[in-house]
């Protein structure tokens, strides 16, 4: 049936296609999909962009017709619109002369969204902040549930947001969710540029708050790569390392030699005095500033460069060793910091 009604501006006003319209808006309803389907699908159907747009409630769907989603706000100029019990309108946005379904379509597009909004999940307004931001967070949550949340929190689906992932004491301005061990916070706002001691920050991208659980998911790869000598973390800044999260396993990464000599470094004497000197010296580019960093003189560090150097088995105080010491520092991080994405709310 969507194969054959995927183009409506290619069939006719007759008796047999109007059918098969209702029909094919008879089939979603009858499978209860969500909102998002529906647009989706009725997108798709129409070839051009449709939505639904219900300020009251906190919803604004558009789709295109290539099955792209997403929040939009306001209704397109001179597009069709069928306004249900509410305050909810249903629109299609076609550019040119409507083809003679099309008004069928918007009235069975209306109809199918009124039924459907019946047996939705989309959250209530006794929701607590915090629910709600788990909501907004949730993987597999339909944007319509998304926009929604965002609506009852007071956040505009369209206006740009980062996510922060928190560990310790911190305090950031922003609506916030505790998941599991970390701090989850939708943050609009200027960020500090310090941390108070014990606190780890995570920073996932600036996306717009309907994508909003994208930016989560980049905040706990980034809190992976967090330690004492840098809590802060941006996850634009990590690069390709963000990519190595996915894709190397704990015991993938042990298996690395450089990873081992670390493990071996911080098991013997002083080894986690150690592991900090050579974090340092690769935040600071040289030995005499590592040693300000860590307020000790700098006549200390040789002995300890040296004997890691020799666990390592490469120069650690030249351009290309403090490369490959920062990527085994940091490979390290990743296998040991828990993936706060074991604690990530999922859609119920």
């Amino acid at each position: 049936m969507k194969g054959l009604l995927l183009r409506l501006s290619g069939l006719d006003a007759d008796a047999e296609n109007a059918v098969r319209v209702i029909g094919f808006f008879d089939s979603l309803i009858t499978g209860r999909v969500s909102l998002d389907t529906l647009v989706r699908s009725t997108a798709q159907l129409a070839g051009c962009p449709v939505g639904l747009a219900a300020p009251v409630r906190g919803l604004a769907l558009r789709a295109e017709p290539d099955g792209a989603l997403g929040a939009s706000s306001p209704i397109p100029a001179g597009a069709a619109t069928r306004e249900l019990e509410g305050g909810m309108i249903a629109w299609v946005a076609r550019a040119g002369e409507p083809p003679p379904l099309d008004d069928m379509l918007l009235e069975r597009f209306a109809i199918a969204t009124a039924i459907l909004l019946e047996h939705s999940d989309v959250p209530l307004p006794e929701l607590g902040d915090p629910a709600l931001v788990e909501l907004v967070l949730s993987e597999g949550v339909g944007t319509a549930e998304r926009s929604r949340a965002l609506h009852l929190l007071g956040l505009d689906a369209a206006a740009r947001l980062r996510v922060l992932a928190v560990t310790g004491p911190g305090e950031f301005d922003g609506r916030a969710a505790m998941l599991g061990s970390v701090r989850a916070v939708l943050s609009a706002g200027d960020l500090p540029g310090a941390v108070p001691a014990g606190t780890r920050l995570a920073v996932g991208p600036r996306l717009p708050a309907i994508e909003a659980d994208r930016s989560w998911r980049a905040a706990g790869v980034a809190l992976r790569f967090t330690a004492d000598s840098e809590p802060v973390v941006w996850w634009e800044r990590l690069g390709g390392l963000a990519a190595m999260a996915d894709r190397l396993g704990p015991d993938e990464l042990s298996e690395i030699a450089d990873v081992g000599a670390l493990d071996r470094l911080a098991a013997g004497p002083h080894g986690e005095g150690t592991i900090a000197v050579l974090a340092a010296l690769c935040a600071t580019g040289s030995a005499r500033k590592a040693a300000a960093a860590l307020h000790r003189h700098h006549s200390t560090l040789p002995a300890r460069l040296a004997h890691a150097e020799s666990a390592l088995g490469f120069e650690v105080d030249s351009p290309s060793g403090r490369f490959r010491l920062h990527l085994a520092l940091m490979l390290r991080r990743l296998r040991d910091n828990t993936d706060p994405a074991s604690n990530a709310p999922t859609a119920h």
